[in-house]
């Protein structure tokens, strides 16, 4: 095992160099941030100064090379926007774009795992035909089209829930967040389910097509020729069985919540690292944009690696080698 991760490791540095040229080429031929940042009235030698302090004078492939002695040291470069480290910006935005993303994987088993479960055990009737249409709408409704309806119908018409914005926060584990209170959770809970919609209907479609897969299997049979309750054989044998593809899946999708949560943070306003990309984007930030994409490759890769652990871990037939 020792071995395999020491590989995955090898294939992180290859895959984060060939990532980090591909958006450094392709955030060059995007717009010169110097027509954002400064102000039109600047005189030519302004102008000039201004780009030589960014360092934007030089070729690409002389700016690249200096991007990866300075990554080399963990140096991912300035905000051009804010000057300060690209990476400290990021890490400062990242905690709440986290806590979003693991609250809609929390919705999403909590919600989408029974009713895949009840659809599987209920398989061809009404309940199981309800429970499959709202998924085929899970997967069909706009993100950015649900949040503002939800905002409209929620806060604005009802008045239950704010539309937007993050609430008091209060450290857990090393981290801020705000789920742990009711002020909090209010906020979080609009955005949670936006974000978790989709996933929810992933859950509910992976847990009733393995339902309904294990209820054929010998092991089923036998417990129920052993006279056990259909709860206990759900329980002990179904459900067991039906988490292994659950977990894989989920688990890669994890890093899919945390990297396209920025369409949520940007509709309900949600300080992350999400939105905070959106606006370095619109403002040329390139130091933000190459940081943020790599540390959201690293994370990613970090999850699969985890998540094969945890297979192995619940499936003994399976090996990380």
């Amino acid at each position: 095992m020792i071995e395999a991760i020491i590989r995955r490791l090898f294939h992180t540095i290859i895959v984060l160099l060939v990532v980090s040229i591909i958006i450094f080429a392709g955030i060059y031929v995007v717009g010169n941030p110097i027509d954002l940042l400064i102000s039109p009235t600047a005189t030519q030698q302004d102008i000039e100064d201004a780009i030589k302090a960014l360092g934007l004078d030089k070729p690409l492939w002389n700016q690249y090379f200096d991007f990866l002695i300075n990554a080399l040291n963990g140096d991912l470069g300035k905000s051009f926007i804010f000057n300060i480290p690209a990476i400290e910006l990021i890490l400062s935005k990242l905690p709440a774009t986290l806590e979003l993303a693991f609250f809609a994987l929390f919705l999403a088993i909590v919600i989408g795992l029974p009713l895949g479960l009840i659809a599987g055990l209920k398989s061809g009737t009404l309940i199981d035909r309800v429970i499959m249409t709202g998924s085929i709408l899970g997967f069909s409704v706009p993100t950015f089209w649900l949040g503002v309806t939800m905002i409209m119908f929620f806060s604005v018409y009802l008045g239950w829930l704010p539309p937007g914005g993050r609430g008091p926060t209060q450290e857990f584990l090393g981290m801020e967040v705000s789920f742990l209170n009711l002020d909090g959770l209010k906020y979080i809970l609009l955005p949670g389910i936006n974000l978790a919609l989709f996933k929810i209907s992933l859950v509910a479609r992976l847990a009733r097509s393995g339902t309904k897969e294990a209820l054929l299997q010998d092991y089923v049979k036998f417990a129920r020729a052993k006279g056990l309750s259909n709860n206990r054989i759900v329980v002990v044998h179904v459900l067991k069985n039906i988490l292994i593809p659950i977990v894989t899946v989920m688990g890669m999708e994890l890093g899919s919540l945390i990297a396209y949560a920025m369409v949520t943070e940007t509709i309900f306003n949600w300080p992350g690292s999400g939105k905070l990309i959106i606006d370095s984007i619109y403002l040329l930030d390139r130091p933000v944009i190459v940081a943020y994409l790599l540390i959201i490759t690293s994370i990613i890769i970090f999850i699969n690696l985890l998540v094969d652990l945890i297979y192995s871990f619940l499936d003994p037939r399976v090996r990380i080698e």
